[in-house]
């Protein structure tokens, strides 16, 4: 009597066996963990984990593997991330199912700490650029894309916002201090922050020149202790310099007022790797829908974009996101 043996499709049980795989692994869930709103390069959860390159090279292979992770070419390193789960496909639900269980682990301190530590050195490594390059900066910014290719858009989108007589706005990361003007002529008062003594200094400069009585200049780190809040916050090409970028939108959130705007203006996507060296960025631009999930996860309703394209390869994305207007806890 012949049996009839059940057909088994091999390629879909393999599929799901390497997302088991892959996820059945302490180490690579807390990895997955730390990707939640970052990307890091080999080397850097290599000394997140404490642990060498090449074993953690292997994580990362089998979670690339499972497509739990996907990569971003940023010049000569290659970025990790987490993927997105796709829950029409084969293994997508029990992909959504995992993310949301790891979201609920708490990282051990040590690695939380070496997560500082990371951050730390990203953030040295961009200070260290502006105070060397402040007296150039205008023709390093240049390079890629100065404040007169996007100016327009900016201030097209601010206008048509509508801010009324007495609102307020901060501008973070002013650079050379080159658009204050045009927020002076739109609010009651406008605060600069800055954590580059040299680039404020630049900044002074202009609102002496244009003399800009409403414009008040702070030394500090937009992303620790400042109790500001204003109707409007401005980031003109800023966001790729943060060490931490998705972290960096929710320190600015918190700056918002209820119902209050936050227009970023940044770099998409980009290959162009000369970037970092020349002009200091730590990011070469960034995927639409990233800056989208980041400002929706800090509790902001993504609003009006508009897309500038560059001659030279590269395209601006000039980005509207809201704080909702009954919004009152403070995060």
């Amino acid at each position: 009597m012949n049996l009839r043996v059940p057909s088994i499709q091999h390629d879909d049980c393999d599929e799901l066996a390497a997302l088991c795989k892959a996820g059945g692994d302490p180490l690579r869930l807390n990895v997955l963990r730390v990707l939640a709103n970052d990307s890091f390069g080999v080397l850097e959860l290599a000394q997140i984990f404490g642990m060498g390159q090449s074993g953690m090279s292997h994580h990362l292979k089998v979670l690339a593997q499972a497509e739990l992770v996907a990569t971003r070419r940023e010049g000569n390193a290659i970025f990790y991330r987490r993927a997105l789960p796709h829950t029409e496909l084969l293994g997508g639900k029990l992909h959504a199912a995992l993310l949301e269980e790891v979201d609920n682990l708490t990282l051990p301190a040590d690695v939380q700490s070496r997560i500082g530590q990371v951050h730390g050195q990203r953030a040295a490594a961009s200070q260290d650029f502006f105070s060397r390059v402040a007296e150039k900066f205008r023709a390093q910014q240049d390079l890629i894309a100065g404040l007169p290719q996007y100016r327009d858009s900016v201030v097209a989108l601010l206008d048509k916002l509508g801010f009324g007589e007495s609102a307020t706005a901060i501008e973070v990361g002013p650079g050379d201090g080159a658009f204050l003007p045009e927020l002076a002529r739109r609010f009651m008062h406008v605060t600069a922050l800055d954590n580059s003594p040299a680039m404020l200094e630049l900044a002074r400069q202009v609102c002496e020149r244009e003399a800009l009585g409403n414009v008040s200049l702070q030394l500090a780190d937009a992303l620790n202790g400042v109790s500001l809040t204003a109707d409007c916050v401005v980031l003109n090409m800023v966001l790729h310099h943060f060490a931490a970028p998705a972290d960096a939108l929710r320190h600015m959130a918190v700056l918002l007022k209820p119902g209050g705007s936050l227009l970023v203006t940044e770099l998409c996507s980009h290959n162009q790797s000369w970037a970092k060296e020349a002009c200091g960025d730590l990011w070469l631009g960034f995927e639409q829908d990233d800056l989208a999930r980041w400002a929706t996860a800090a509790g902001l309703v993504p609003g009006e974009s508009l897309y500038v394209g560059l001659r030279n390869g590269f395209q601006i994305q000039v980005r509207h996101f809201q704080r909702p207007a009954g919004d009152t806890h403070h995060r």
